[in-house]
């Protein structure tokens, strides 16, 4: 089964990465997070963002882009940035798939977007804004990339509460 890889190059946000390692935990992504970092690990609104899904998720710590990639020479990257010109929807995510995000304040390093052209691609807006929030971007992207695996894995059907659907 194919696997989803969400990186966060330097996140500045504690309560985007808490979203994050909850949307990570709801769909079985692993977190890869590469310092520096805008907080602490244990900053209470990334936790309470992230709820009590903590010890469900799969996460790993870099120090720099230099030890993610030298700990992992096989993946194949897709970059998100608002400055590509590829659309995220036009990619067939296949096998182990690793998507990157930059920091909230500046992206991804433009010589990096530069050097990778064609897996670096963007979630469509209207012109002149400046982007999308960090954790509704991530959450965008991994639920493209579970629509076009049919959404292997995950629930079929929610349950009600008080009711049932019969």
């Amino acid at each position: 089964m194919s696997h989803i890889n969400i990186i966060l190059c330097e996140p500045e946000i504690p309560q985007n990465t808490g979203n994050i390692a909850r949307t990570c935990a709801a769909t079985g992504a692993s977190l890869h997070l590469i310092r520096p970092l805008g907080f602490e690990i244990d900053n209470a609104k990334l936790k309470r963002a992230g709820l009590d899904y903590w010890d469900k998720l799969d996460i790993t710590y870099y120090d720099g882009l230099s030890d993610f990639y030298t700990k992992h020479p096989e993946a194949k990257v897709y970059y998100f940035s608002t400055k590509a010109k590829h659309n995220y929807c036009d990619v067939k995510y296949e096998g182990d798939v690793w998507i990157m995000f930059g920091k909230e304040t500046r992206g991804l390093p433009e010589e990096l977007l530069r050097d990778n052209p064609d897996t670096t691609v963007r979630i469509p807006m209207r012109d002149h804004l400046r982007s999308l929030n960090l954790s509704n971007s991530v959450a965008i992207a991994v639920y493209e990339i579970l629509r076009q695996w049919s959404f292997e894995g995950m629930q079929e059907i929610g349950e009600l509460t008080k009711y049932s659907w019969d």
